[in-house]
């Protein structure tokens, strides 16, 4: 029987390897609250990357270091609102830094949370969770390409083509796009850009987001969450500057149809305008800088790895030339 075992599992790694799956660290609340404990770990003062996923793939960590003498934490999150640890960080007194805030308008201002509780996470993990966390994240992840969830056997069995049951119409669920490290630095996998295949199920997959859905909120509904949304990251950021923490807003690129989306159902006068005005925090948006325009965004939304580096080199510099110019807090707060 372990002959066997060994046998299928082993079969089942060299499909996905030969797929191009290589092996990846797990982004799991886990693996977030490990970041999210250094700074009451000693690192209070440091450089935060709090978004979604457009800056958590974007920013490259090696690079910004590089450039900036200290690796940023990165606390950003996939298909979730960066809100939750905004106010988090507002409660942490702990917390003297500089946040670099992303703004993915759908994200932002709709309220997702696909990992909303990671702050709860933190808060609760057991010893035996960070004990299981440790060893995963050592003995089996950086060595086993299947134990990505996205080749999971149970996803892969949800994904075959099914009959579709009545008054509920299939939907495509988003694949795997990235590949993460220890410390949470991520990049675009290269299969989303070089596999024209992969790209066009990507592409699928965003769009059935940019067709109108039974299931889509009210115009009104949507205006309130946008506000509600804009009103908690003024009040979070004040009580940040209040502080001496330097904020700064990226609404980071997107491109083609994505874009088109972007500007559609969160125009730029209604949201980032309104967040920049009600918080009074500065802001970088990718629009008005040519140097943050241009890049390879193969689905439309994250910058392909190579680009990714570019970006981050582009930013730093326009971050350090405009906005964090001195390291004397006190001349920053407001």
């Amino acid at each position: 029987m372990l002959l066997l075992l060994a046998g299928m599992l082993g079969a089942w790694e060299w499909h996905w390897r030969e797929f191009g799956v290589a092996p990846s660290i797990r982004n799991t609340d886990a693996l977030w609250a490990i970041q999210r404990r250094r700074v009451d770990n000693g690192e209070g003062d440091a450089t935060l990357i709090v978004a979604s996923s457009r800056l958590f793939f974007d920013l490259q960590l090696d690079v910004w270091e590089k450039l900036d003498g200290k690796r940023p934490i990165q606390l950003a999150f996939e298909g979730t609102s960066p809100l939750p640890f905004l106010e988090d960080l507002a409660a942490d007194p702990k917390f003297t830094g500089r946040i670099l805030l992303g703004i993915a308008p759908e994200v932002f201002f709709g309220g997702f949370g696909r990992h909303g509780k990671a702050v709860k996470y933190m808060r609760d993990e057991s010893p035996s969770q960070r004990v299981g966390q440790w060893l995963s994240m050592r003995l089996v992840e950086p060595y086993v390409a299947f134990y990505d969830p996205d080749y999971a056997l149970p996803t892969v069995l949800k994904r075959l083509p099914w009959p579709d049951r009545p008054g509920a119409p299939a939907r495509l669920d988003v694949r795997k796009l990235s590949v993460t490290d220890a410390d949470r630095n991520t990049h675009l996998w290269d299969k989303v850009e070089n596999d024209a295949d992969y790209n066009a199920l990507m592409r699928r997959v965003w769009e059935q987001n940019f067709k109108p859905s039974p299931n889509d909120p009210k115009p009104e509904d949507k205006d309130k969450k946008r506000d509600e949304q804009i009103e908690r990251a003024a009040k979070a950021i004040a009580t940040l500057r209040e502080r001496g923490v330097k904020v700064l807003l990226v609404r980071e690129p997107s491109a083609g149809p994505y874009l088109e989306y972007d500007n559609r159902i969160y125009p730029r006068a209604a949201s980032w305008d309104v967040l920049l005005a009600k918080s009074g925090a500065p802001g970088i948006h990718f629009e008005d800088y040519p140097q943050l325009q241009g890049y390879n965004l193969p689905e439309w939304s994250h910058l392909a790895y190579a680009d990714a580096k570019r970006f981050t080199a582009a930013l730093h510099e326009i971050v350090v030339r405009e906005f964090w110019k001195a390291d004397d807090k006190a001349a920053e707060a407001h």
